[in-house]
């Protein structure tokens, strides 16, 4: 039956352990996914020649430019971990990241510094008028079939990853990627899809197919084991510590005398340099540019002011800030925890007018370290599994 549109009741976002994995198990359905938004671009060099007006040919001589960006409400970790970022716990198997071994202290973005042929994502359509997630006869979900359609986008790195927290609204992560190739596909008889993603190398597509596990049936259980799912995370349980800012603020920012927040973010850029070489379509490798700045935005209802000092703060030391997002049950247990070491201040900003309270901007700084380095760089927990650690 032909379609007349499609909305995001019948779509799905998964994404892939790494590039040549087939099997279901190395692909994950990412939770509370709010946009996705893909697109390909073909750069061409027209071959003019004396005697023709027009060009003669068009030809290909840089790769395409293949991106997607998504978003998704904040939650425990799941997605972050499925996207190979380092979520910090104690439970084992669980960081596609890599950094460290059970119970350590990783960097947060540890997973995407070193070489790799990077991920795949799958955004999936079921029939009009169908959900993705719907229960089959035995409460399991209903596994895709021929009738399910897929948008594969392969060899994708992170070169983007942000997370915003204001009032009013839901704590919300934005992730934007690049790949290299991109493909449309229907599911086969066996459940099978065709890989989109290539041979860095040499430039082929990978032919071996993938089977994708069947869609969850609440977008994804969430939280620690046994207890009661995560829909989403609200603004009233955000907090956030700047106690350990010391002498870079002419206005008190932590305590009950302090600033009242309004919002912050915090910025993960993640650049990368496509590394070419005759003889190849694609690049063989997508490296991250160093050094890696993150950045950490918090603007403020001005409170009171303290003793402080613009000639001091030219000399201050590094700081640490951090934010936690408690799950909003009657224990209030942390769901998720981030933590920016080594900070320093970079612009300070006030502002007051008729009519508006008078705030204050305030910008952070700090630059990733290496997988094992514990002092610079951010750094997340979150409750997803077991034992989880909030250090």
């Amino acid at each position: 039956m032909s379609r007349n549109r499609v909305i995001y009741q019948s779509e799905g976002l998964y994404v892939s352990e790494n590039a040549s994995v087939t099997g279901a198990s190395g692909h994950e359905q990412l939770n509370r996914v709010q946009s996705a938004n893909y697109s390909f671009t073909i750069n061409r060099q027209d071959v003019n020649q004396f005697g023709d007006l027009a060009r003669i040919d068009s030809l290909v001589l840089d790769p395409p430019t293949v991106s997607l960006d998504f978003s998704y409400y904040l939650t425990d970790g799941f997605n972050e971990r499925s996207l190979g970022f380092f979520v910090e716990t104690t439970g084992s198997g669980m960081n596609r990241g890599g950094a460290g071994s059970p119970a350590s202290q990783g960097n947060f973005a540890s997973g995407h510094l070193t070489s790799s042929s990077g991920v795949n994502f799958f955004i999936t359509t079921s029939p009009d008028g169908e959900d993705l997630n719907k229960p089959g006869i035995n409460g399991s979900g209903v596994a895709l079939g021929s009738s399910d359609t897929v948008i594969g986008v392969g060899n994708c790195y992170a070169s983007d990853y942000s997370v915003e927290l204001a009032v009013g609204s839901l704590p919300t992560v934005n992730v934007t990627v690049e790949g290299a190739n991109m493909n449309s596909a229907t599911i086969d008889a066996n459940g099978d899809i065709s890989n989109p993603a290539i041979n860095q190398e040499s430039g082929t597509v990978l032919t071996d197919k993938v089977r994708l596990p069947n869609p969850t049936l609440d977008g994804g259980i969430t939280g620690t084991v046994g207890a009661a799912p995560i829909t989403a995370l609200r603004p009233g349980d955000v907090t956030l510590d700047l106690s350990n800012i010391d002498g870079v603020s002419l206005v008190k920012l932590d305590g009950t005398e302090g600033a009242h927040i309004q919002s912050a973010s915090i910025s993960l850029p993640l650049s990368r340099s496509p590394i070419a070489r005759l003889g190849s379509k694609f690049p063989f490798a997508r490296e991250v540019d160093f050094p890696v700045t993150a950045t950490m935005s918090v603007s403020a209802i001005v409170a009171n002011t303290q003793a402080a000092n613009l000639a001091d703060l030219l000399t201050s030391g590094v700081q640490e800030a951090s934010v936690t997002v408690k799950d909003g049950s009657t224990d209030n247990t942390p769901a998720v925890k981030y933590t920016m070491k080594g900070l320093k201040v970079d612009s300070q900003s006030f502002s007051s007018s008729i009519g508006s309270n008078k705030t204050v901007d305030i910008t952070f700084s700090t630059q990733i370290g290496g997988p094992n380095d514990t002092l610079n760089g951010v750094f997340m927990s979150g409750v997803n599994g077991e034992n989880a650690v909030f250090v």
